[in-house]
């Protein structure tokens, strides 16, 4: 019994012990961006679930992003110095075949430790948290057809004339006569990347507590909050304070809905204020420099 709640113990805290590693990795910070190149900041593409599962490439990733998927977690779980959010490496590696994507979270983390000296502990931390539940009316998600809208084989989301086609979630902000405005498409996604993406629109974290768990199509157009956002914008989960109403630009005759508004009248689901502990990823110590390949 022992042994087996310690091997439980291990799981949880995202080790195995048998150490697995990527059969081979290059990692190199990332060249400077010149104006006019078109550079791509997306997740990582390939891997397991992928049409490409023995190669995994990652271009301008972050320590912090690394961290985010080695371990689970998100932007407001990852405490250390902040230079993790803004030192860029480009990433390719080689997948064990077979392997799965729990297993790939694993060789992450031995690259992290091999490549970048990554050293950490976990520490339980008290958020105030927003969770995300469904309105009195029901939600309004479309529930996707399954197998309908295969992933790309680049694992970038495909666009024609502003419209998601292809199996994605697309988030921006655009800049309009009246105002700031924020435009999210979804198609075939679980609720897993709506919930970071309010997070960081809110700067606070967002725990589903919908009990939905299909992938849907949906869209959502709201007046992001800007106040006190810094130029360049600022990396994600530094937007603002709270779903509260974003101030109006002054020429604008029509601000459109807040945050809390749309997620209410477009998916029909509410932000409701509250209290969580959550595991926080404590960094001791890391290279900027990863080690030669």
């Amino acid at each position: 019994m022992r042994r087996a709640l310690f091997f439980a113990c291990a799981l949880a805290f995202g080790q195995s012990t048998e150490k697995l590693t990527f059969e081979v990795a290059s990692v190199k910070v990332s060249p400077p961006i010149q104006q006019g190149d078109r550079v791509f900041f997306g997740p990582p593409r390939g891997g397991p679930g992928t049409p490409d599962p023995g190669q995994i490439t990652w271009t301008y990733a972050t320590l912090k992003r690394l961290l985010m998927l080695a371990y689970d977690v998100k932007p407001y779980q990852v405490s250390g110095p902040a230079w993790l959010d803004t030192e860029r490496y480009d990433i390719a590696a080689k997948v064990p075949a077979g392997a799965s994507k729990e297993q790939v979270s694993v060789m992450w983390q031995s690259l992290l430790a091999e490549r970048f000296g990554v050293a950490l502990h976990h520490e339980s931390k008290d958020f105030q948290v927003e969770e995300l539940v469904i309105g009195k009316g029901g939600h309004k998600l479309k529930e996707s057809a399954e197998g309908s809208l295969p992933a790309t084989p680049d694992g970038r989301p495909q666009m024609d004339k502003g419209v998601l086609i292809s199996a994605g979630f697309v988030s921006m902000i655009m800049m309009t006569p009246n105002g700031p405005h924020a435009r999210t498409m979804a198609k075939a996604q679980t609720l897993s990347p709506l919930t970071q993406m309010l997070g960081n629109q809110i700067n606070r974290p967002v725990l589903d507590k919908t009990g939905l768990a299909g992938k849907y199509d949906f869209e959502l157009e709201f007046t992001p909050d800007m106040r006190g956002m810094p130029s360049p914008p600022p990396p994600p989960g530094q937007m603002g304070p709270g779903p509260a109403a974003a101030a109006p630009a002054d020429n604008a005759s029509d601000p459109g809905p807040n945050l809390a508004s749309a997620v209410q009248q477009q998916l029909g689901l509410r932000l409701v204020a509250s209290k969580a502990k959550l595991d926080v990823l404590v960094i001791d110590k890391a290279a900027k420099t990863p080690t030669e390949n």
